[in-house]
């Protein structure tokens, strides 16, 4: 990371930095962002990093992915997203919006309380089923207005699909016997190719029938806040192919991470809510292959953590983590059933 991008870092930790009152600050880091949080609202920077699924480089990639965090987000988490905004540098000081020459750019939110996330209420049982199918009600409204073309469609491709689980295996081989065994990389690998070539036309009839849509592409508690309204925000705005996918595979994310977070009966709810407002009868034969693609993810999500964690506890809870995720996925491809 260069140097004046770290002086970004280091002055949004000051108060003066902001065209508002600042009530504390607090800095939340991940792998491609820092947000600060600062009591009413939260302005999030892009880091200056490139991967194989993003890149993030240039200042204008990153006012552009910004931007579209905005205009994706505001389909559900309306009011939440308020502007991108130039962090500007002038006689050495630092300031959103001020004068100068423009070094960054800041996406301002308002800040959520941490408390009403679903992940949180979770964990505090305040979460029943009349709030799980409010949630299904607004998910399915979603996925009916999401955009779709023969562009989207493609994506529901055999070898779209194909690919992603592909890539799944490739970029875990370095964590058999670390957090996935081999025994279930193996098996996993197995049911999935089998499932696939089993039910060509099953994906094909998806693609027709125009369930490859732009959703969400994370759509699972964390990105959920519950409070008079529910809003579903952080979808991902960095990589299409992780969010033009079909309906079933977003709605079972939320699926899987109930059933990962100890409640498979708001999970077996979600799908029975969510079916009875979609219509979408033939979802529940897609479900346990979606459920499985997605605590697959989240495996290799927390196997990289681990790699990356900064003290000897950490990396004990995110490959702990990573193996209850590759756990429940085994459970998952065990009960693929073929057409």
């Amino acid at each position: 990371m260069n140097h004046a991008f770290k002086a970004v870092v280091q002055a949004m930790l000051d108060p003066k930095t902001y065209d508002e009152e600042v009530r504390r600050i607090k800095k939340v880091q991940t792998y491609h962002s820092y947000i600060f949080f600062t009591g009413k609202y939260a302005y999030k920077i892009k880091k200056p990093v490139k991967y194989s699924y993003f890149d993030f480089t240039t200042l204008q990639k990153r006012k552009s992915t910004l931007e579209k965090e905005i205009e994706l987000n505001k389909r559900t988490s309306k009011g939440i997203y308020i502007k991108v905004l130039p962090i500007r540098e002038k006689d050495g000081k630092i300031k959103i919006g001020g004068s100068g020459k423009t070094i960054e750019y800041a996406l301002k939110m308002k800040e959520i309380p941490q408390e009403k996330i679903m992940t949180k209420l979770l964990e505090k049982n305040k979460i029943d089923e009349k709030i799980i199918e409010r949630l299904a009600k607004i998910i399915a409204n979603f996925h009916l207005k999401a955009r779709t073309n023969k562009k989207i469609g493609n994506f529901g491709s055999l070898r779209t699909i194909k690919y992603n689980w592909d890539e799944n295996f490739e970029q875990t081989e370095a964590f058999k016997s670390k957090t996935i065994t081999e025994e279930q990389f193996n098996f996993i690998k197995e049911k999935i190719h089998s499932f696939i070539d089993q039910n060509r036309k099953l994906f094909e009839k998806r693609i027709a029938g125009k369930k490859i849509r732009d959703c969400h592409g994370d759509l699972y508690s964390d990105s959920i806040f519950i409070s008079d309204k529910i809003y579903i925000f952080d979808a991902v705005e960095f990589n299409d192919r992780f969010r033009f996918h079909d309906v079933a595979s977003d709605i079972a994310f939320l699926a899987m991470d109930l059933d990962a977070r100890g409640r498979p009966d708001l999970s077996e709810y979600l799908i029975q809510k969510y079916i009875e407002f979609t219509k979408d009868f033939e979802l529940e034969k897609l479900l346990n292959f979606y459920k499985c693609y997605r605590a697959y993810v989240r495996g290799k999500v927390n196997s990289f953590k681990s790699t990356d964690s900064t003290s000897v506890e950490e990396k004990k809870q995110t490959e702990q983590l990573a193996r209850k995720y590759f756990d429940l996925c085994y459970k998952y491809a065990a009960e693929l059933t073929e057409s």
